[in-house]
């Protein structure tokens, strides 16, 4: 009985499932994101992320540690200098899978599974969203001063719509001269 037991077995056996996850795992680095089948991609999930939280710290140890993981060295020195760089500060979910249209030869649910801060159609997106905050609570003018405060910016207003008034008469009288003139 498998109670208890959290990940999924892709039908394999125990070296031809680490084998096959190093190897998407390396590609996963490499390319920022690759094209699977949604089992597959969960588990890959499981698999990378512990990986990418160890590079956060470069220590010989970690290194070696994702090496005996990953079991290439070009992969591994990418994933520490590059990607590390870029995910120091997010405390978890590197990873984003996104269903695909089912594939054509045997209708396997398929997935894109994509390194998270790689992708710039998303960051865009979040970097707008941090921007933008709104403030709930107690507004900045005090209820006390709020009737000098309304008083104020009523007066604000008159002195811009007389302003606004006086603008375009003062400007006519060149249009017209510039009509005459030519």
């Amino acid at each position: 009985m498998r109670h208890g037991k959290k990940g999924n077995h892709l039908g394999r056996t125990d070296s031809h499932r680490r084998a096959m996850l190093a190897n998407m795992a390396s590609s996963l680095i490499k390319h920022k994101r690759i094209s699977t089948t949604l089992a597959k991609a969960k588990a890959l999930r499981m698999y990378v992320e512990p990986l990418l939280t160890k590079s956060k710290t470069d220590t010989t140890h970690s290194r070696r540690i994702v090496f005996s993981y990953l079991q290439d060295k070009d992969t591994v020195t990418e994933l520490f200098r590059d990607v590390a760089a870029k995910i120091a500060n997010r405390p978890g979910g590197y990873t984003r899978i996104i269903k695909l249209n089912n594939r054509l030869g045997d209708n396997a649910e398929m997935a894109l599974i994509e390194l998270v801060d790689y992708n710039e159609v998303y960051g865009k997106e979040v970097d707008a969203a941090e921007k933008k905050t709104t403030r709930r609570g107690r507004s900045k003018v005090k209820k006390a001063d709020a009737p000098v405060a309304a008083a104020e910016v009523e007066k604000e207003e008159v002195e811009k719509e007389e302003v606004a008034e006086k603008a375009p008469e003062s400007e006519t009288p060149d249009v017209k001269e510039e009509t005459k003139e030519a």
